[in-house]
């Protein structure tokens, strides 16, 4: 299979089980049966090319998922067990020759291999086994529907089974002779080169089953529904679930429900007063996700979102960084919804070869609806804690303008760094001007080395003894018309002196209110990841960064602050993190 220019990544859960599938990766199609729209570049001299990989390994993380070697992205519950399903390429370490690689879990966090579990072997599917869904059925019989490439180049949609029920470990898979259950004809008039990725089903007040598809017309992207009472035999929905002009196409799309006032989550297939839903989609024309919340009208299979939440590229994004093809599913153990995105390299692909490795998974989020129910809230699983050591905390520390304090006693490179700042006098805080509307841009105009009023203060991460080399993960207040503004910023500008990486410099605002509220930052930190996330969850950043001296124990950890103003510490408390068990 040919290596497309952009990836993908974890795919997904089911209804009351936790299945994450990495989400399907574009393809260069050609020969379908209605129109083709595909424009993604194609490298087929990459797919298999052998690895240099080295014993030297700086980048490689050590609490964060990914294989030992090769390209991945890259979970599901059954009897207790989760379960990753992830595309992998056992033949090298680019996009290409994908296989769902297959490994299991009791707590999230450490897990064993097994062997792939859906290879190309049908005349639906032969061509690629790209991503997909879980779901349980009754009987607690999970089930997965995927995408498959056929001899025509076609993306059709596939069902597979479990071979044995009893074996908890779900090692092997087989697949339905009714494949495929989902195709593009001349008269569904379905784009076949952008029809992918199906999501998680879930069973409607009438008894039949219902799962979207992610598909384009032109530039409109849509959520393509389809309806079953079998779950092999499907027929397509007159109308989308939910579609929008000028956004091109629809990857990974995900829709689920959310509680109202609790962060507690449900069941995919739940309905009701108090539940909102969400859909996520991943956009191919611009590799950023956004989401919307709004009310889904079972009815009529109709989702419309609320009033005020944007239905576009400039919506709310469940990470500003590097962190696509997300899914979400519902753990009926915990009664938590669990995301999880692919974060992938900042590095070239000849780079990427040499050290032998492409991809890695984020740390699992869960997330719930805001109490203003105008947004998601994310924060790492609490099993991530298991790993904790070597704690070091602070209180009440006063951080004047252009001071830099160190915090020792904790691994710099693999840690788990949560720090709140108070802010008593507001006097110094810059004007936002009106025209700043978009916060990856501003942070880039102010990074952390830009001296502001009342900002740059934050952590400086992954730095190196002199401090040529840091990430700076910061916050800046501004004044605004009504009350004051909070920017997020993850500047990656000094992250390295390889001047060859990716150092894009991210931004978010966040929705607290200063005066009110602490201003609050995590950052999981692993060798090249810095994964932040800021007050309390509601804005998240993604970082994939690579430098050249602060590796192993030459990497560094600050607290700083750039501003005029002084900021206080009210709280930091930072673990070294141990390395978790994934073979």
């Amino acid at each position: 299979m040919p290596y497309t220019s952009h990836s993908h990544k974890p795919a997904m859960a089911a209804l009351s089980f936790a299945t994450l599938l990495l989400c399907l990766f574009s393809l260069l199609l050609s020969h379908a049966v209605v129109e083709l729209e595909a424009s993604h570049h194609v490298y087929r001299n990459l797919q298999s090319l052998p690895s240099n990989s080295s014993a030297y390994q700086p980048y490689r993380t050590s609490y964060h998922f990914q294989p030992p070697k090769n390209w991945i992205n890259g979970v599901m519950i059954y009897k207790g067990i989760y379960h990753l399903f992830y595309q992998y390429n056992p033949l090298g370490a680019v996009w290409g020759n994908i296989v769902w690689a297959h490994s299991t879990s009791k707590d999230l966090i450490n897990w064993i291999p097994h062997d792939p579990a859906i290879s190309p072997s049908q005349p639906s599917d032969i061509n690629g086994c790209w991503s997909g869904s879980t779901t349980i059925l009754p009987g607690d019989k999970p089930v997965i529907l995927y995408t498959g490439i056929n001899p025509q180049n076609q993306q059709v949609q596939n069902l597979a089974m479990p071979k044995n029920l009893s074996d908890p470990y779900l090692r092997e898979w087989i697949k339905s002779p009714h494949n495929p259950l989902m195709a593009p004809t001349p008269i569904n008039k379905i784009n076949a080169s952008s029809f992918r990725d199906p999501t998680t089903a879930w069973k409607g007040p009438d008894g039949r089953w219902r799962v979207i598809v992610g598909n384009k017309r032109r530039k409109r992207g849509m959520a393509i529904l389809y309806r079953s009472k079998d779950f092999v035999n499907w027929a397509k929905a007159q109308h989308p679930l939910h579609s929008s002009n000028d956004n091109g196409m629809w990857e990974c799309p995900d829709f689920y429900p959310v509680q109202m006032n609790s962060s507690k989550g449900v069941d995919t297939s739940m309905i009701g007063s108090n539940i909102k839903h969400v859909l996520k989609v991943s956009l191919d024309d611009t590799k950023h996700e956004y989401y919307t919340i709004g009310t889904y009208y079972h009815d009529k299979d109709n989702y419309v979102p609320d009033k005020g939440s944007v239905d576009n590229d400039s919506g709310l994004r469940y990470d500003y960084g590097k962190f696509y093809a997300s899914k979400t599913f519902f753990d009926s153990s915990t009664g938590r919804r669990i995301l999880w995105g692919w974060i992938n390299e900042s590095s070239s692909e000849k780079e990427d070869i040499k050290k032998g490795w492409s991809g890695v998974q984020a740390i699992p989020r869960s997330i719930w609806l805001d109490k203003s129910g105008k947004q998601l809230v994310q924060w790492p699983v609490a099993e991530i804690e298991k790993l904790h050591e070597n704690q070091a905390k602070m209180r009440s520390i006063e951080l004047k303008g252009g001071s830099t304090r160190e915090i020792s006693g904790v691994k710099a490179i693999q840690a788990d760094v949560e720090i709140s700042f108070k802010i008593t006098d507001f006097k110094e805080a810059e004007f936002l001007d009106p025209s700043w509307k978009n916060p990856q841009e501003l942070c880039g105009q102010k990074g952390a080395s830009v001296k502001g009023g009342l900002g740059p203060f934050g952590l400086l991460v992954l730095a190196s003894k002199g401090l040529q080399e840091h990430t700076a993960v910061f916050f800046r207040i501004f004044r605004a018309q009504k009350g004051y503004v909070v920017l997020m910023c993850s500047d990656q500008s000094r992250s390295s002196l390889n001047e060859q990486n990716d150092k894009t410099t991210y931004g978010a605002f966040v929705d607290l209110n200063p005066v009110l509220e602490e201003v609050s930052l995590r950052s999981l930190v692993d060798h090249s990841i810095v994964e932040s996330f800021g007050g309390g969850g509601k804005s998240c950043i993604t970082a994939r960064v690579y430098p050249l001296l602060a590796v192993e124990d030459e990497a560094h950890l600050h607290a700083f602050n750039n501003g005029t103003a002084a900021v206080t510490i009210s709280r930091l408390s930072a673990s070294s993190m141990k390395k978790a068990q994934i073979s």
